[in-house]
C-alpha cells in the first residue's frame, strides 16, 4: 500500500531539467484535467472567467490552468448550482485544470469583513451582509465540489507590517488549518491535488519554521504566500532563499500573487515553478501594456530560435506603454507582431477614448499573450541550458 501511495505520489511530479547556473528547473505536473509544463503563469479566473475573454481566447493563447477563488464562488453563483452543473470545469467550458485559492487571501483582503477564530473565519459579505463560516474542513469541501486540479489550504496571511508575535501565532493557525485540510483531502478519493501554504511574513526563523512544519505534514505541491500584501519587494528574493531549501525538492514550488516579469524571473531562478498575478489583466483594464523591445519582439518562428536576454541586471526585454496617451492618436504601428497583428495602436487608442469594451478585451489579449510567452521563452531557455 505504501509503495502504491509513493507511485501514484511520484507521477504527480516529475523535474524534467534543472539548470546548471542557478536553481531554475522544468517540471511537469499531471492533474485529473492534464498535464502542465513549468514554470507557468495562471490567469486569474476569480468568479470562473478571466475579465473580458472566453475560455477559447485563453486556449489559443495557450494557457494551461486558470485560477479561481473559492470564497467568491461560494457566495456567488454558490454550491447549489455548483453541485447541479457538476463542477467548474462544465459550469465555464473550461476543459483545462483549475486551482482554487481556499480563500485565505480573502481572510486578508476582507479584514474589515470578518472575524478570525481558531476554528475558521467568519465573513459578512460586503454587497448582501449574508454570513458565512469558512473551516478547513469546509474550505476543502467547496473546493471538492468546485472540482478544482489543485487545492489550496485554508490559511491566514498576515498583513504587513506585523509584529513577529503576531506572524507566530498566525503560522501556528495555519499549520493548524493544514493539518486539518489534509485530513479531509484524505477522506476523499479524488485525485485533486492539495498544496500546503508557507506564512511567517518577513521573519527567516518563522519562514524555516513554516516550510518545515508543512513538509511534515506532507503535501502535493507548497505555495508561499505573504509575499504579495504590501511589504517591500526586497524581502522577496530573501523569503526564497529561506524557503525553498526547506520544501521537499520533488515537489511543485508556488510564489502566490508574483508578479512582474522581472520579479516571475528572478523567482524562477530561485526555483519557483508556478505563478499567478492580476497585474496583466487589471492593467489591461487600464490602458497600459505590456510590450516586447528591440530584439526581443518575438517572430513567428519555431519557439526553438527564439532568444531572450533574461539576465538579472538587464530588465530592458520589455516596457509598458499606456495607449490612452495622445502620442497613439496616429500610430498605425501594429500593437504587437503576434496575436494582434492586424490591429494598430491607434485604433486601441480610439477605443479606449470612445469607452468601447472592445479595448479593454484587446488589452487583455496583448497582455497575457506576453506573459504566456514570456513563461513559454523562459521554459524553453531551462530546455536548452540558457537560463
Amino acid at each position: 500500500m505504501v509503495k502504491e501511495l509513493w507511485l501514484e505520489l511520484n507521477k504527480m511530479f516529475k523535474v524534467i531539467k534543472t539548470s546548471k547556473k542557478n536553481q531554475a528547473r522544468l517540471c511537469e505536473i499531471s492533474t485529473p484535467h492534464g498535464k502542465i509544463r513549468s514554470p507557468f503563469f495562471m490567469p486569474i479566473a476569480t468568479r470562473g472567467a478571466v475579465k473580458n475573454l472566453t475560455v477559447d481566447e485563453l486556449n489559443d493563447l495557450g494557457s494551461q490552468i486558470v485560477l479561481s477563488n473559492t470564497y467568491h464562488l461560494l457566495i456567488r453563483p454558490g454550491m447549489k448550482i455548483m453541485k447541479k452543473v457538476g463542477g467548474l470545469h462544465k459550469f465555464m467550458n473550461w476543459s483545462k485544470p483549475i486551482l482554487t485559492d481556499s480563500g485565505g487571501f480573502q481572510v486578508f483582503s476582507l479584514a474589515k469583513h470578518r472575524k478570525i477564530t481558531k476554528n475558521g473565519v467568519h465573513f459578512s459579505d460586503p454587497q448582501s451582509g449574508e454570513k458565512y463560516f469558512i473551516t478547513p474542513k469546509k474550505a476543502i469541501q467547496i473546493q471538492q465540489t468546485i472540482g478544482s486540479d489543485i487545492m489550496m489550504a485554508f490559511d491566514e496571511c498576515p498583513k504587513y507590517p506585523c509584529t513577529k508575535k503576531y506572524a507566530k501565532e498566525s503560522l501556528e493557525l495555519t499549520t493548524k488549518w493544514a493539518q486539518l485540510c489534509k485530513d479531509q483531502k484524505l477522506k476523499s478519493k479524488n485525485k485533486q491535488l492539495l498544496f500546503g501554504i508557507v506564512q511567517g511574513s518577513i521573519y527567516k526563523d518563522l519562514r524555516i519554521e513554516s516550510a518545515k512544519q508543512l513538509a511534515k505534514i506532507g503535501f502535493d505541491g507548497y505555495a508561499i504566500g505573504g509575499i504579495a500584501v504590501g511589504e517591500p519587494r526586497k524581502y522577496m528574493e530573501q523569503i526564497l532563499k529561506w524557503t525553498i531549501p526547506e520544501l521537499p525538492q520533488k515537489k511543485a514550488r508556488y510564489l502566490m500573487g508574483v508578479g512582474k516579469p522581472e520579479e516571475i524571473i528572478q523567482a524562477v531562478k530561485n526555483g519557483v515553478d508556478m505563478f499567478d498575478c492580476v497585474i496583466p489583466t487589471r492593467e489591461a483594464r487600464h490602458g497600459r501594456l505590456y510590450v516586447w523591445t528591440g530584439r526581443s519582439e518575438p517572430q513567428l518562428t519555431s519557439e526553438s530560435k527564439q532568444r531572450l536576454r533574461l539576465t538579472q541586471r538587464a530588465w530592458n526585454f520589455y516596457k509598458t506603454i499606456n495607449i490612452t496617451n495622445a502620442k497613439f492618436v496616429n500610430d498605425l504601428t501594429p500593437i504587437n507582431q503576434t496575436n494582434l497583428k492586424p490591429y494598430s495602436k491607434a485604433y486601441l487608442h480610439h477605443l479606449f477614448r470612445t469607452n468601447e469594451p472592445l479595448g479593454m478585451r484587446l488589452a487583455t489579449l496583448n497582455n497575457l499573450n506576453f506573459y504566456l510567452m514570456l513563461m513559454s521563452k523562459i521554459r524553453e531557455l531551462i530546455r536548452v541550458g540558457d537560463i
